[in-house]
């Protein structure tokens, strides 16, 4: 029973978090985001870096991503995060086993209509959530403070979740 609730958790907390095979980190999305530089993410700069790497994706052109298309690119980003890693070879195989599988997790949960076809509307939907999920102060630009203020957050709702895991073993 354990185990199945524990399973839920992780599920739970997976699903919660930005998608769409964006940077999961606040760091990650600054740098992947930030097109001048300037340390800052706006929407805009957000919305450009959307539309490009929809586009990129949708390899054959025909206005929507398949499972095949988007785990391609976001393999290709992935190798080249692992490749930056300092981590070993044995961790980066399970880093990438762990993440491929969560890709194909992530492309289920945005086909929102399960066509197996993302759709720009579902694409853009996911962006927007993920966006508004890094934008702590709803200001329409993501900051170093918000970055800082969703982390703690997020180690907080974990430690929480730690915790009511814990006392839910005890008992």
């Amino acid at each position: 029973m354990r185990a199945i609730f524990t399973a839920a958790v992780i599920a739970a907390s997976v699903l919660a978090t930005p998608l769409a095979a964006a940077p999961h980190d606040g760091k990650s999305f600054i740098a992947d985001y930030d097109t001048n530089g300037d340390g800052r993410v706006t929407r805009a700069e957000f919305d450009a870096v959307r539309t490009t790497r929809f586009a990129a994706t949708d390899t054959n052109k025909d206005g929507w991503v398949s499972d095949v298309e988007y785990l391609a690119e976001y393999t290709a980003r992935l190798e080249n995060q692992l490749a930056a890693s300092d981590r070993s070879e044995e961790q980066k195989t399970e880093e990438r086993q762990r993440q491929i599988r969560q890709a194909h997790v992530r492309f289920g949960v945005l086909d929102k209509d399960k066509d197996q076809k993302m759709q720009r509307a579902e694409y853009d939907a996911s962006g927007a959530r993920s966006f508004a999920g890094m934008d702590d102060d709803k200001d329409t630009v993501v900051t170093a403070a918000d970055v800082a203020a969703v982390s703690a957050r997020q180690a907080a709702e974990a430690a929480e979740r730690a915790a009511a895991d814990g006392a839910a073993a005890t008992h």
